[in-house]
């Protein structure tokens, strides 16, 4: 992966995670901005990973806007359930 997708990944990654927190709001969401940048930045390369297991992204491209999204609402939808669970403290 070269500088340039990984700094895609972390960019994109971060708007992602604040449209996934607007999107998935929820009494369990992770409160704060570090937080929430930081889910949407596992999200992007959830995202990434997955694109690129499957064919869709070259080893050297980072997911597209929209997967990043969808990869943080994926990583918000686990972090509640985790949290639901008392796994972990939210």
């Amino acid at each position: 992966m070269s500088m340039g997708g990984l700094l895609w990944i972390i960019v994109v990654g971060f708007v992602a995670g604040l449209i996934a927190r607007w999107l998935a709001p929820g009494p369990n969401s992770p409160s704060g901005f570090i937080l929430t940048t930081i889910l949407g930045i596992a999200g992007a390369f959830l995202a990434t990973f997955i694109g690129q297991a499957i064919g869709h992204y070259s080893p050297d491209q980072g997911a597209g806007f929209i997967m990043a999204t969808i990869g943080a609402v994926v990583v918000l939808f686990i972090w509640n359930r985790l949290v639901a669970r008392g796994v972990i403290k939210g």
